[in-house]
């Protein structure tokens, strides 16, 4: 059983809902997970003994949020190269947010991505689906 990280910063708590019906959804493919609030991961050595991580954020006015850039710059010092990956994000009009994150965790962690960014207005309806999908394809990383 591999152990996954789900982390996310939130503005309306739409992206939390979104990062507990991932952790979920991974849990239900048989591995463990924990769903924590970036603000109460402060250092590097809080990322350790996962074997996967999946970083959400919220698009605010065309960007990630703040509190999530400086949650990126702390990680980038835990040396998560290889390790499977996921990003996520709740939006209202663009949903740049997601996609930073993912860049970020691709192209400077160089961690094995899955895919894409996640990208959901609401976990309602259509939402719920798409996150369970993205949550097992997470999974299958893992193995």
């Amino acid at each position: 059983m591999a152990k996954v990280l789900v982390a996310y910063a939130t503005r309306t708590g739409q992206t939390k809902k979104i990062a507990e019906a991932i952790g979920d959804a991974i849990r239900e493919e048989g591995h463990g997970v924990t769903v924590e609030n970036i603000n109460k991961l402060k250092k590097e050595t809080d990322l350790e003994g996962y074997d996967g991580y999946v970083f959400g954020a919220a698009t605010y006015h065309g960007e990630m949020m703040g509190p999530m850039k400086t949650f990126l710059f702390m990680a980038e010092k835990a040396n998560l190269e290889g390790k499977p990956g996921g990003a996520f994000g709740a939006y209202g009009w663009s949903g740049e947010g997601s996609i930073r994150v993912f860049d970020t965790m691709k192209n400077v962690f160089n961690m094995d991505m899955v895919g894409g960014p996640l990208r959901i207005k609401k976990l309602a309806g259509d939402g719920a689906r798409k996150a369970k999908e993205y949550a097992k394809e997470i999974a299958a990383k893992l193995g």
